[in-house]
């Protein structure tokens, strides 16, 4: 079979006037960005708000593998199986960001016949939004150093600036730094350092904000930094709201692609799915609602952290109730959580899928406690052989849930088919009685626990004094409502990403907490996690480049 980038490439695109117009989008609420990408007009979109909202259909994934999972483009197949049958249904994804493109996993636009397209331009710069978030947050760095270097009349502590840099790459170099160096026209030298600009609050910002006017309010509330006293300093103390949200005026509307199959598809916003909620922009989900009957999105990693962050940060905040969820499993990522080494997982072996079928139960389990109902769907792959899909299906049905082989990856929307006669059933059933996991009313710590032991199996949380002091005196100044983001490794229920299958009777230890107040949570950093990766060894930017034709060669 070609590989992602020539089949990609190959797809008959419709100009996106047309795919539009499946979605009765008028010409002139289009900002097109090229023939075949453009952005629906946020005036255009407050005018669909009386509309009723469509099914909701959440795709997650048991912990990712090296093996993989496949989550965005069974997310894709999905959407395409749904059209095939007769429903109008539109997907809703994150955008891709440059670091992984260039570093170990690669793009975010599904793969084989499961696509979202133009391909290329989607995983690298498509209409712009990353970098102007990456501009909006370094213009309010440089108003904090800026405020500091004029006399400082807020009373900025610098030891105590929380606010970093940002940068769309992986780059372990910048993780730490020291800046305004050279002397006195350079200003006050500190501690500072970057993350990566999937990592940083205005990109939760964005994908949380309701609308121009939210955005603005939200960017304000940003905590940039802390006076002597410890009372905080806002955004807005440093008029600088007004601008970030200037360069943000674009990057707010919605994105417009199609699949491979030519069906309808929102790209917007990336939110890390470890420091933060990992979902797709909240306007982009609330407009696909009304603009289509079925709309299927996905939530970063597994379901212990994308469909957790989806449930009680992301439909807590914006109303949302979802009607269904697909957990996607892959026999290959089963055999790994069964024992099995990657070199070893072509050849058949049933006992280790049976073996492995306890992470995917877990997940199964914690779906369940938010009142969604859910299938799994097991994503195709050559080597699996009849007697292992049987072991995953048998296992399934073991806990109440039925299990379908999808082979979208080779065979598009006739491979999702059955899978997606499945979600019509359970979506349309009025199974859902969606509640999140916690009341707003419950404090921090308390939220912290309730996640560590519920969704994790975990014993107990350990935290310092000094964090459970933090969480207190945020309540204390009014945050205590606020939903908690756990950031911990994606690979494991523990915070260790050695630890597969479903481990219980760990601890979960938190090492720091952040106070994310413009996006609206409490981000809670377990274990060893970073904000800013670095490149592996051999990154995938070493075989990415222009052939003779002048197009790109090794995007995958």
């Amino acid at each position: 079979m070609a590989s992602d980038i020539e089949i990609a490439r190959a797809a008959k695109m419709k100009p996106i006037q047309e795919i539009a117009a499946r979605l009765n989008i008028p010409d002139d609420a289009l900002i097109p960005y090229g023939k075949t990408k453009a952005k629906v007009s946020g005036d255009f979109l407050k005018t669909l708000d009386s509309r009723k909202n469509g099914k909701l259909i959440l795709v997650t994934a048991i912990n990712p593998t090296p093996a993989g999972e496949g989550k965005t483009t069974t997310t894709v197949g999905l959407g395409d199986g749904l059209n095939r049958i007769g429903k109008n249904a539109m997907i809703c994804l994150r955008e891709p960001s440059l670091g992984p493109c260039f570093g170990m996993k690669g793009g975010a636009a599904g793969g084989g016949k499961a696509q979202v397209v133009p391909m290329e331009d989607i995983n690298l710069h498509f209409t712009g939004d990353f970098h102007a978030i990456t501009s909006a947050h370094n213009l309010l760095s440089a108003l904090i150093d800026n405020h500091i270097y004029w006399g400082n009349e807020l009373g900025i502590d610098q030891r105590r600036v929380a606010w970093r840099r940002v940068l769309d790459m992986n780059d372990r170099a910048l993780r730490e730094v020291v800046c305004s160096l050279g002397g006195v026209a350079n200003g006050f030298p500190r501690e500072a350092g970057f993350d990566i600009t999937v990592a940083s609050e205005i990109m939760a910002i964005l994908c949380l904000a309701a609308s121009l006017e939210d955005l603005q309010r939200r960017l304000g509330d940003i905590i940039v930094a802390y006076r002597r006293d410890r009372t905080a300093v806002y955004a807005r103390d440093l008029e600088a709201d007004g601008a970030m949200t200037v360069l943000l005026k674009e990057a707010i509307q919605p994105n417009l692609v199609q699949t491979l199959e030519n069906n309808p598809a929102f790209i917007h916003g990336g939110p890390f799915a470890n420091i933060a909620h990992g979902c797709n922009s909240v306007m982009a989900t609330q407009s696909a609602l009304k603009l289509a009957d079925y709309v299927v999105t996905e939530a970063g990693f597994g379901a212990d952290l994308g469909a957790e962050k989806f449930f009680d940060i992301k439909c807590r905040k914006a109303g949302l109730s979802p009607d269904a969820a697909v957990i996607v499993a892959t026999v290959r990522a089963l055999k790994m959580n069964g024992g099995v080494a990657k070199e070893d997982l072509g050849a058949e072996n049933v006992a280790a899928v049976r073996k492995g079928c306890a992470n995917l139960g877990r997940h199964i389990e914690n779906i369940k406690q938010f009142g969604v109902p859910a299938v799994v769907a097991i994503n195709h792959f050559t080597a699996d052989t009849e007697a292992e899909v049987q072991a995953v299906k048998a296992y399934c049905a073991e806990l109440g849930v039925e299990a379908v082989l999808a082979s979208h990856w080779a065979n598009g929307s006739e491979g999702t088919a059955e899978l997606a006669t499945r979600v019509v059933a359970l979506a349309e059933s009025g199974a859902s009685q969606f509640a999140p996991l916690y009341e707003d009313d419950l404090s921090l710590f308390e939220k912290i626990e309730t996640i560590a032991k519920r969704i994790y199996r975990a014993d107990e949380v350990i935290a310092d004094k000094s964090v459970r002091d933090q969480l207190k005196r945020w309540e204390a100044d009014g945050f205590g409502k606020l939903p908690v983001c756990m950031a911990k490794t994606q690979y494991s229920f523990t915070t260790d990403p050695a630890v597969r299958g479903a481990p219980t009777g760990h601890s979960v230890p938190v090492r720091e907490v952040r106070l994310s107040a413009g996006a609206g949570f409490i981000v809670v950093i377990c274990g060893e996690i970073m904000t800013m990766p670095g490149l592996p060894r051999v990154p995938s930017a070493n075989h990415i480049k222009l052939d003779s034709q002048g197009q790109i060669e090794g995007l995958f």
